[in-house]
């Protein structure tokens, strides 16, 4: 007996009579959606790798792989701890330098051993190595400890001459047990020195971060072979992304292209103090048109900055409203605006500590135009919220913030998981097996996105059809090696005017009726 995989058996090809079990998996496949609260930053840091897209869930993990926040513009740990006060869990941070970034080093008895931190930045400046008697006779350990980290104890490194110093290196740059790996804070050179190691310790000096001279081009990076800035993110599964404190109009184009290729919310901001303007010759408005921005990857927020409190630096900083939205969007539900909904963490703004509130036709301005903006009070309340949640597209049919979180959720979910019918046979008769369960795996997915859950009693959307039959599949199409179907979803509406009609008085009539209908 042998037992093979669905398509295994060649049955035209079996001489000797045998059994054979071929094991079939479910005929209706599943999709499931892909995750939509990866939230993408882009920053500088004091420490951690340069270009890469690093997952960080909270603050600690923050600390551990780039540092602490920095009191500083485009500071990359500010807009996480922002974005961690939304709700914000799920975030790739992609740290930026403007090339000047140098490691931390240190020499161990002048040739005995050169000590290089793994990583640029200032963070390397407070690694400490200490020599001190081993655990085994006639051996030594050597310590490196960082605050906030736990310390790397290579132990029991023994040699004469220079081959202890050649043994220490390989400890620390292979390991030297089961339990101590190489180190994740140094990288180490083996100098010429014969003498034998004496205790002591050493600190490493001269690491900078490489954050004198940011500019949006920094930012947004190189993309290619080694990727850098915002072009890191490719691939990377990013729902909402943001460049910290970016508010380089000249980058706001690349940053909607980027958004449309990669189904990503690209978050911008203008510069801090920005004026409304007049939306026609002057302002943020006129900037925004003039630069010809109209796509539901960009959000655009109008340049009103927010007092935060910083705690780790002991100071009430003015920071870009970036992090407050993207933290707070990549926290909701797809299907959901950021229209009306609260920020946490706010002070004030620049308006709102000058103590000047938007007027109707300021608001007008700036909506008309494509611009959000974080202020108080908004429709619910007197509370710091999003005003509008829009994107900068002029159509009111796409406009909405949870139009691209939607649409980018549903193509990326779509992208990730029908993939498995390519390659699979289909054939020009009306029994062909493969378009019904196609459409039956469109159809699970999309039935599970309609119905109420105990978080959302409308569920994720409003109502969808699939169609994937020979209506359009016709035979030259399918014998060129094409397979089609056709997916319409409708998506819940967002309330954004809400009209009560009022009628009061001695002779008013009240007429009650049933109202059980909706």
């Amino acid at each position: 007996m042998t037992i093979y995989q669905q398509g295994q058996i060649n049955a035209t090809a079996q001489v000797v009579p045998d059994l054979f079990v071929q094991v079939i998996p479910p005929s209706q496949a599943t999709l499931n959606g892909v995750p939509s609260n990866v939230l993408g930053i882009c920053g500088t840091a004091q420490w951690g790798p340069v270009g890469a897209a690093t997952p960080i869930s909270a603050m600690s993990d923050y600390a551990q792989a780039h540092g602490a926040i920095q009191n500083r513009k485009y500071d990359m740990g500010t807009a996480v701890a922002i974005a961690v006060q939304q709700g914000a869990n799920n975030m790739r941070c992609t740290r930026v330098t403007d090339g000047t970034d140098v490691a931390a080093t240190a020499t161990v008895q002048t040739t005995g051993l050169t000590l290089t931190a793994k990583y640029t930045g200032t963070l390397g400046n407070q690694i400490q190595a200490t020599i001190a008697n081993g655990s085994a006779a006639n051996s030594f350990k050597l310590t490196l400890a960082l605050p906030g980290f736990t310390p790397e104890v290579f132990d029991n490194i023994t040699g004469t001459g220079n081959a202890f110093w050649v043994n220490a290196a390989a400890a620390i740059n292979n390991g030297n047990s089961d339990l101590r790996g190489k180190s994740d804070l140094v990288v180490a050179a083996a100098g010429a020195l014969t003498a034998a190691p004496v205790a002591g310790s050493v600190t490493l000096t001269g690491g900078t971060d490489g954050a004198a001279t940011i500019t949006g081009t920094v930012l947004i990076g190189t993309d290619g072979v080694s990727r850098k800035g915002m072009y890191a993110w490719r691939g990377a599964g990013i729902s909402v992304g943001m460049l910290a404190d970016c508010d380089d109009s000249t980058t706001w184009a690349t940053q909607a292209a980027f958004g449309l290729a990669e189904g990503v919310y690209m978050v911008a901001t203008g510069p801090a103090g920005d004026s409304v303007g007049d939306g026609v010759t002057t302002g943020a408005a006129y900037v925004k048109k003039n630069l010809g921005i109209d796509s539901y990857a960009l959000k655009l927020l109008f340049g009103d900055w927010i007092y935060w409190a910083d705690s780790v630096n002991s100071v009430t900083r003015l920071v870009s409203p970036q992090a407050f939205s993207a933290g707070l969007l990549a926290n909701i539900n797809p299907a959901s605006s950021g229209l009306n909904k609260q920020v946490q963490s706010v002070v004030g703004t620049q308006r709102s500590a000058a103590n000047k509130k938007y007027s109707q036709a300021e608001l007008t301005i700036l909506g008309q135009a494509g611009l959000d903006l974080i202020c108080n009070p908004v429709p619910g309340g007197a509370y710091f919220g999003m005003r509008f949640g829009r994107n900068t597209s002029s159509s009111q049919s796409i406009r909405g913030d949870n139009y691209t979180r939607m649409t980018n959720y549903l193509a990326a979910s779509l992208n990730s998981g029908m993939g498995q019918y390519v390659g699979q046979l289909q054939s020009q008769s009306a029994q062909d097996t493969l378009r019904p369960q196609v459409k039956a795996t469109l159809d699970n997915f999309l039935l599970g996105m309609k119905q109420t859950t105990a978080a959302s009693s409308n569920g994720m959307i409003d109502d969808y059809n699939t169609k994937c039959d020979l209506g359009n599949n016709p035979a030259t199409r399918i014998a060129a090696g094409y397979l089609q179907a056709d997916v319409s979803v409708r998506y819940l509406s967002v309330v954004e005017n809400f009209i009560i009609n009022l009628q009061g008085g001695q002779n008013v009539d009240i007429v009650r009726t049933n109202t059980t209908a909706q």
